[in-house]
């Protein structure tokens, strides 16, 4: 008897579909989905090539895009033109990155705002959204190659320490690629479906999913009842993995040779990094490596490597010990360890790992491979062909309220389980604003004027406060009922707001599909709308700013400042009339550019002539 496929979000009958499951990794991505014939999951894969696409993008001079392994091979020539580990930029601003801004051989903008982070390459400007969507763009049109049928259904994974910004903006780069992302689901939970964990409904686990990969190492301890996943610690680090095995290595080497300038040669050091990579993979097997490297002769032993490895190892079980004491366990209570990312192949980390829990790792499936398995699974649960696992009901549209500018800000994103909560923090545009109007929307659109309005409110009675002061939080609740109710209270003064609104109320299915068909056919264009508006947005921002700031502080100016900062604000009061977002981010900068050396200065006599006479 034939199947046939239902949506999940809408109830309808659709034509079969096959919906992909994607690992959107730090260091390398890939495909995989359920196969039609063994059932079983598979990573998608051409004729005697890899699964793994390296998660890198090169831009041309002229701005076209190269990803995956021969994007890589620019990394060395170009770059600056060469964009890496964008995962770490994912729903982040400039402060959060600051400290880690040498790591990274791109120019990443820094305004000294709380605006999420860009990356300039040339005179172009990227979003980390957009990309991420490039990588999702060259795995989607991989996986249409090798299925020879189109492919636009997701189910995308995230690390379980991912915020609400940052699982949005990889739905966003989802979108943005072509791609309806179905569900964004926690890394650990679908590495443990890929081990069978959690597809039995009977009974509880608490699980350890233990994730060293090239650029990263993730710890997270779930508890999995009866088939429902909760995450309850992760610990970690992100900027730690096999590239710091391979550094490790390197140096080891590097402190046998008597050559001084051998850092600087960067072509010969990412010789002697591949050489540390590949001794490291013959180490997993074998007890002795030998290499010639620059005229000189090299070995390693497995036991040089265990004591190279070991510090690093350590730091990875401290991560271990924290999250255990964070979920208030000890290692007696976890049932199961599970093995992820492809530097766990190495013996001392499997042997240490399964030490200190104090029993045998799952390490049978590729590690490499185990989280887009994983997800491929939990799409064929969606596609409704698992009939052993319960779906819980769903919100079939996002959810969301107006920001500035007429901007969609998503606070439940669609099919998200229900019952679903949800706040964000916003505040006020302009000095002694004492209300704010709420309105809410139900879509998938960029902005709000394509979407559905479902309620709107005044939060009035804020305090006279300056722009930017006041926290005003707004959160979702939807009940077990699909009643949405919106809040909002200003965190100072305590003043509160609330309505409930009936989301889902007179939508035929064949508007839901209406929605989401439009959402999916305009993305490109809606991101580019949203882009601009938010760089308009920040241009008048900074252009405001500055203008208050010169006027107070004119007399501490030299004559050149001024002149500079009046030509740059011109400039960009130009370019906010026009339509290029690149030339409004470019002006924008360079506005910065002129301001930020004599702001500094003027802070700094500022907090002087205030210290002057104090004692500490």
């Amino acid at each position: 008897m034939p199947k046939i496929p239902i949506n999940i979000a809408t109830g309808s009958l659709q034509q079969p579909e096959i919906i992909v499951g994607i690992d959107l990794g730090t260091t390398n991505s890939l495909v995989a989905i359920i196969h039609p014939e063994s059932k079983q999951p598979t990573a998608l894969k051409e004729h005697n090539s890899a699964s793994l696409v390296p998660s890198v993008v090169h831009f041309d001079a002229q701005g076209q895009a190269t990803v995956g392994e021969a994007a890589r091979n620019f990394l060395l020539t170009e770059p600056q033109n060469t964009i890496f580990s964008a995962k770490r930029l994912m729903g982040k601003t400039y402060a959060d990155v600051q400290a880690q801004s040498g790591f990274f051989t791109y120019k990443i903008i820094d305004d000294q705002t709380d605006s999420l982070v860009k990356v300039q390459v040339g005179s172009r400007f990227y979003s980390p959204i957009e990309l991420s969507s490039y990588i999702l763009k060259e795995l989607k049109t991989r996986a249409e190659h090798i299925l020879k049928t189109p492919v636009t259904k997701a189910v995308i994974t995230v690390p379980a320490y991912f915020n609400d910004a940052q699982r949005q903006a990889t739905r966003d780069a989802g979108r943005l690629a072509g791609l309806d992302v179905l569900r964004i689901i926690n890394e650990p939970t679908a590495a443990s479906l890929a081990y069978g964990l959690g597809l039995n409904q009977a009974g509880e686990q608490t699980i350890a999913v233990y994730d060293l990969g090239g650029g990263t190492f993730d710890i997270s301890i779930l508890k999995i009842t009866d088939g429902i996943f909760e995450v309850l610690s992760t610990n970690g680090n992100t900027y730690l993995g096999g590239d710091d095995v391979d550094r490790a290595i390197v140096n080891h080497w590097l402190n046998q040779t008597e050559s001084q300038d051998l850092p600087e040669n960067k072509a010969l050091l990412q010789t002697y990094r591949l050489e540390a990579e590949r001794a490291k993979k013959h180490l997993s097997t074998h007890s002795v490596f030998e290499t010639a490297l620059d005229g000189q002769h090299h070995t390693l032993t497995s036991e040089q490597l265990g004591s190279i490895v070991q510090p690093l190892l350590n730091q990875t079980l401290d991560c271990c010990r924290q999250a255990l004491a964070d979920a208030k366990l000890n290692v007696a209570q976890i049932d199961e360890v599970i093995m992820v990312g492809g530097s766990t192949r190495m013996p001392i980390i499997k042997t240490a790992v399964g030490q200190f829990f104090g029993k045998p790792v799952h390490d049978g499936v590729n590690p490499d491979e185990v989280v887009a398995l994983g997800a491929a699974i939990q799409a064929d649960i969606l596609a409704g062909n698992n009939r052993q696992v319960l779906l819980l009901d769903v919100t079939p549209l996002s959810l969301g309220l107006e920001t500035m500018g007429g901007l969609m800000d998503v606070l439940i994103p669609r099919n998200s389980k229900i019952p679903s909560r949800a706040s964000r923090q916003y505040t006020t545009q302009k000095d002694g604003q004492s209300g704010m109007r709420i309105s809410v929307y139900q879509g998938e659109r960029d902005l709000v004027e394509h979407n559905r309005k479902l309620a709107e409110f005044n939060l009035t009675g804020i305090p006279g406060m300056p722009a930017g002061f006041p926290k005003v939080e707004v959160a979702f609740l939807i009940n077990a009922d699909g009643i949405l109710q919106v809040s909002a209270k200003e965190l100072r003064s305590g003043v509160s707001q609330s309505i409930d609104v009936q989301p889902q109320y007179g939508l035929t299915d064949a508007e839901v599909e209406r929605l989401l068909l439009e959402s999916l056919t305009h993305a490109e264009d809606d991101i580019a709308t949203r882009a601009l508006i938010e760089a308009r947005t920040e241009g008048q921002q900074l252009l405001s700013t500055t203008e208050k700031f010169v006027g107070k502080n004119a007399a501490l100016l030299t004559p050149q400042e001024l002149t500079d900062t009046a030509m740059a604000m011109q400039a960009l009061q130009l370019a906010l009339t026009m339509t290029d977002k690149n030339l409004i981010q470019e002006k924008t900068e360079a506005l910065n550019e002129v301001s930020r050396p004599y702001a500094e200065r003027v802070m700094d006599q500022a907090i002087g002539q205030t210290m002057k006479g104090t004692k500490i």
